[in-house]
């Protein structure tokens, strides 16, 4: 299984590295049944995150033939005060410190990312996860439409507006999308997927190494509907 994990200008390192890590973590526990690089939808580059000039380097082009997982970071930048909007000019032109969120989720709409994106949500084998903001990207591209997800508990009402049922639960596995909320979100959205397809016990095992305990239940649209409480 190969995991590719995908880096934009202003992505948020949090959502990148933390399943990184666990999905890297696990291939080793599993003998090399997982493989994880990073890239991005323009190829091998330097990619600047939106925090501080943290960098770092895409490997590889992102390729949904290619891959068998791919995972869709959020965005760090300035969430602003209620009703504040960005500037006119703010998404022109390059990247630069201390830009809105929504502007840098939708400068990655001008990239090859969403066309890519598509072809692997397309492809049942391909499952795409998002960590926080990451699912703003599919979804401003009416890729998500009556699909299951969740997002940063900030993004919600956005997330809803785009038609797709916005859950607000810690991770949502709505099959070959599977999304996780808040930032810290990605620890657990890797270990669900380390369980899921490579069994509970290399997700265990890399639970332990970390020291660090899931929380939440995976929300599914299986089961009866609960009633009001």
């Amino acid at each position: 299984m190969h995991a590719q994990i995908v880096l934009f200008d202003g992505f948020d390192p949090l959502d990148v590295v933390a399943p990184y890590e666990v999905l890297y973590a696990g291939g080793t526990a599993s003998a090399g049944a997982l493989t994880v690089e990073l890239v991005s939808a323009e190829g091998p580059r330097e990619v600047v995150s939106g925090t501080g000039a943290l960098t770092l380097r895409a490997t590889g082009t992102l390729d949904p033939r290619a891959a068998d997982l791919i995972v869709v970071p959020g965005a760090s930048g300035r969430v602003g005060e209620p009703g504040e909007v960005p500037d006119v000019d703010a998404g022109e032109g390059a990247w630069r410190q201390d830009e809105f969120v929504p502007v840098l989720l939708g400068r990655a709409l001008t990239t090859p990312l969403p066309a890519l994106l598509k072809e692997a949500l397309d492809d049942p084998t391909v499952t795409v996860a998002t960590v926080c903001g990451g699912s703003l990207i599919p979804a401003m591209a009416g890729l998500l439409e009556g699909r299951h997800a969740t997002t940063h508990h900030l993004g919600l009402d956005m997330l809803d507006a785009t038609g797709v049922h916005a859950v607000r639960a810690r991770v949502v596995d709505d099959g070959n999308l599977v999304s996780g909320a808040g930032v810290t979100s990605g620890l657990d959205l890797g270990l669900h997927l380390l369980e899921r397809e490579l069994g509970p016990r290399i997700a265990h095992a890399v639970e332990t190494l970390f020291a660090h305990e899931r929380r939440g239940t995976v929300w599914r649209a299986t089961g009866p509907a609960p009633a009001t409480l």
